[in-house]
């Protein structure tokens, strides 16, 4: 299985993501940008705003490649050479409090050396969270993994809690997901051929689950503290990306092209100074469900 197979593969996902969330959305398409970096390689940046449904969002494809910066390549703890790096990144932001936020980012990466591994991960973060809807979402993750293997979902379940948090915040970026990095042959006695099946397959799941909470949830009515309270939790969405977000300091270092990957920030955000919350409310429910280690499937 080549390189080139897997860049391909990523961006016929793409086409097919984007397909999916302009049928749901049915009020805008997405524009295209392809781009080439001057290092070598390049990608398509697909890019929605004010849509009916999508405020802005992004689903991203990119291949590059070229020499790993040294500060780079000690970070990832490979020894200096070229690197090739290809990958599907997806970001939504809906107009609605009540659609969640959601990530999804599948990746290859291959040294010139031969060391190579997959990473990947899908999240929620609800600006209101509902555990019915988490329950579903983090249903429809395990499906998928426990069909690759047994132990993917509680490992990289687990993982996403810890990766998606933020530490000066003490809380989760949403209600989690899956997160994953470096597979290969040597750290899950898969093939490199059934660990990328499994990767696809997560590529896959994203649009089927997210475009069912855009059509439960889209037209929910909201008011203007609804909309006051998505701004703010938009602000701690920035605040993640912005200072703990791997994928992005990669693509800061590696000389990445920035609008394609600032494309994870929301169009508007808000930061208020010791915002409080009413006690027994929807968004105190939130604050108090924003941690590590809650099973959302019995929830």
């Amino acid at each position: 299985m080549t390189k080139e197979f897997i860049a391909e593969q990523f961006k016929l996902l793409q086409t097919s993501i984007i397909q999916q969330l302009e049928a749901a959305d049915g009020g805008a398409t997405f524009i295209t940008d392809s781009w080439d970096r001057a290092e070598g390689g390049g990608g398509i940046t697909r890019v929605i705003q004010d849509g009916a449904v999508l405020e802005k969002g992004g689903v991203n494809f990119s291949a590059v490649h070229g020499p790993l910066a040294e500060q780079v390549s000690k970070m990832m703890q490979v020894e200096p050479g070229n690197f090739f790096a290809t990958g599907v990144s997806i970001v939504l932001h809906p107009h609605n409090p009540f659609v969640p936020i959601i990530h999804m980012n599948v990746r290859y990466f291959e040294m010139s050396s031969g060391e190579y591994w997959f990473g990947g991960g899908i999240d929620l973060t609800p600006h209101y969270i509902q555990k019915e809807q988490a329950g579903v979402f983090h249903q429809h993750l395990k499906n998928v993994c426990d069909q690759h293997n047994a132990t993917f979902y509680p490992s990289f379940k687990e993982w996403a809690d810890r990766y998606f948090f933020i530490p000066h915040r003490d809380e989760t970026r949403g209600v989690g997901g899956i997160f994953f990095d470096r597979l290969n042959e040597t750290g899950t006695s898969m093939s490199k051929e059934a660990i990328h099946a499994f990767v696809m397959d997560i590529g896959n799941a994203f649009a089927p689950v997210y475009t069912r909470f855009m059509k439960e949830n889209a037209t929910i009515p909201y008011t203007a503290e609804h909309k006051r309270w998505q701004l703010l939790r938009r602000g701690r969405y920035v605040e993640f990306n912005l200072v703990h977000d791997k994928g992005t300091r990669f693509g800061l270092e590696t000389g990445g092209r920035i609008e394609s990957i600032l494309m994870s920030l929301p169009k508007l955000a808000s930061w208020e100074y010791d915002v409080q919350v009413e006690k027994g409310s929807p968004e105190e429910y939130t604050l108090l469900h924003l941690k590590k280690g809650i099973n959302w499937l019995e929830a």
